[in-house]
Parts: structure tokens; sequence; C-alpha cells
């Protein structure tokens, strides 16, 4: 338990160190050395989006999908023959979009343990989680500040994390390296892009 608790703490203390190298890099100097910013009102604005809502969600999975069948809270769609499911919760303003995998059944300690490594590092914002005897890809966040593009990205990530199991268990977004995974990534994101284009 001793060992577990330095390493754990020389991780927090790297990170620590890290950040404080990068946050000393990005702090604005004093005195005369100080960054003279611009008027905030001469900064140019990024346009706003509308709040989340079932409604919108559900007109960017039909531009999608216009065969997507709603059910309640949630909506059922196809991407790339890959059944997605969301299911919103506005009153605890909440939203997750769900892939199925596999049974969870025979699951080895072995297959948990790699999950659980994904999750850390490679799945990205999307995760894998068991839930009805199955193993599921999931993306889970708040709904209303949830953006258009956010929403497209992890559609993309929750199916990828699907397709690449047992392989890389990679959710796409960020991969190292010279293969072929984040063109096809960059792709499908812009395919889907596209296709919400109006909304």
């Amino acid at each position: 338990m001793g060992l577990f608790r330095t390493a754990c703490m020389a991780a927090i203390l790297g990170g620590m160190a890290i950040f404080g190298a990068v946050h000393a890099q990005t702090t604005p100097q004093t005195g005369s050395e100080a960054e003279v910013l611009p008027d905030s009102d001469a900064l140019p604005s990024a346009p706003v989006e509308p709040p989340m809502t079932m409604l919108r969600m559900a007109e960017i999975i039909r531009a999608i999908d216009p065969e997507a069948q709603p059910a309640g809270n949630a909506i059922q769609f196809t991407i790339d023959d890959i059944p997605v499911i969301v299911i919103a919760d506005p009153a605890a303003d909440r939203m997750r979009a769900m892939v199925p995998i596999r049974s969870a059944d025979g699951l080895s300690a072995e297959d948990l343990m790699r999950l659980m490594q994904a999750n850390f590092d490679s799945a990205l914002d999307a995760r894998y989680a068991v839930a009805q005897g199955r193993l599921w890809g999931v993306f889970i966040h708040p709904l209303s500040p949830l953006e258009k593009d956010q929403l497209l990205s992890a559609f993309v990530q929750t199916i990828n994390v699907a397709r690449t199991y047992g392989q890389t268990y990679s959710g796409g977004a960020t991969v190292f390296g010279g293969g072929d995974s984040n063109g096809i990534y960059q792709e499908l994101l812009k395919e889907l892009q596209e296709l919400g284009e109006e909304i």
C-alpha cells in the first residue's frame, strides 16, 4: 500500500509541476513586462448556440438518419449500420449516447482491466460500461450546454469505441502514430457535420 500511495503522490506532484510550468508560461508578467490585452469590445465574439434540448437533439439526429425512432426520452438511429441509442433527461439536464458492443457474459478479469485502461486514456470522451448484462460504448454529458459539434463528436467516439473493442479500444479523436484511424474519425465527423449543417 505504501508503494501505491507513493506512486500516486509522485503522479499528482508531477502533474502539479507541469501545471505550474504551463501556468508560469501563460500568466501575464507584472510591471514593465505586462502584456497589454485588447479591449474586450474589440475581441470577436463566437456565435452562441442555443441550449441543447430534446427537440434540437432530435432534429440533429434526424438530419443524420431520417428513419430515427423516438420513444419517450430516447431516440434510436443508425450511423454506418451501427445502432445508436440516445437517452435524455431534461429535468436532470443529462444525456447519454450508447452503442451496444457485446454480452457482458464471459468478460474476463483481463478484459475488464483492459477496458478500465482504455477509459483512462484511449477512449477519450466515450467510455466502456456494463449495464443490463451488456458491454456498451457510452458518452455522458450535461444536456443543455452540449453543442452540436460536441454531440456529433460524441456519436463518432461512441461508435469508435464499439468498433475498436478488442483492438485499439479508441474513441478515435486523438491517435498517435501514422496510421489511418485519425483520418477515418475525421472523415466520419465531417460527414455528420455536413448532414447537420443547417441545424
